[in-house]
């Protein structure tokens, strides 16, 4: 009984701990980053020169230009699934990048995800940083921090990895999954039938 009481009390403590950069009285969100219903307004598409909906061959060059990133020509790869594509970067050990991943469909960027560097940077600064420009997380789990609008998803996922995705594109490729994971139950059940 005892014991259970000592855990409780901890994970209470501990998401008490969790949640105060961004919930406590001292430091509140700027009133202008969000709308009357708490969605960010303007959540950014991308870091640095790279922005959801960028082409195939725009997001090769504009890695180019960064070194941070780590990319060479050589870290591209297509999926198995028609017209999506995937480049793959490492950073060096001073970027503040480890990896990055830069998602494809239909030859436009849709998903961005950065894992950080924890010897250039950790969890909490970052956290810190996203509520103070984008106000109070949608939703807060101890696995993951999300900031949504209507057109941008932007999480922090826990070790240390931030992530961007188009919604709509992502929506579409969620809708186009249903529909033909529908139509192969559809043939499954035609052929299960006919025996």
């Amino acid at each position: 009984m005892r014991m259970s009481f000592v855990f409780r009390c901890r994970a209470l403590l501990l998401a008490a701990f969790i949640a105060v950069p961004c919930f406590s009285q001292a430091a509140p969100p700027v009133p202008s980053v969000a709308d009357a219903a708490g969605t960010p307004a303007s959540l950014p598409r991308g870091y640095g020169g790279i922005t959801l909906g960028m082409s195939f061959q725009d997001v090769q060059n504009a890695l180019g230009d960064e070194p941070a990133f780590g990319y060479s020509a050589a870290d591209v790869s297509f999926l198995r699934e028609p017209n999506r594509n995937l480049i793959q970067a490492a950073g060096e050990g001073r970027s503040i990048f480890i990896r990055s991943w830069f998602h494809f469909t239909e030859g436009a960027l849709y998903i961005i995800t950065l894992e950080l560097n924890p010897a250039r940077t950790d969890h909490y600064s970052v956290f810190s940083a996203l509520c103070k420009k984008y106000g109070n997380p949608s939703s807060l789990s101890p696995e993951k921090a999300v900031w949504q609008n209507d057109t941008v998803v932007l999480s922090l996922e826990r070790p240390l990895t931030l992530k961007y995705v188009d919604r709509a594109a992502f929506q579409k490729l969620l809708a186009n999954s249903a529909a033909a994971s529908s139509a192969q139950e559809q043939s499954h059940l035609r052929f299960l039938e006919g025996l």
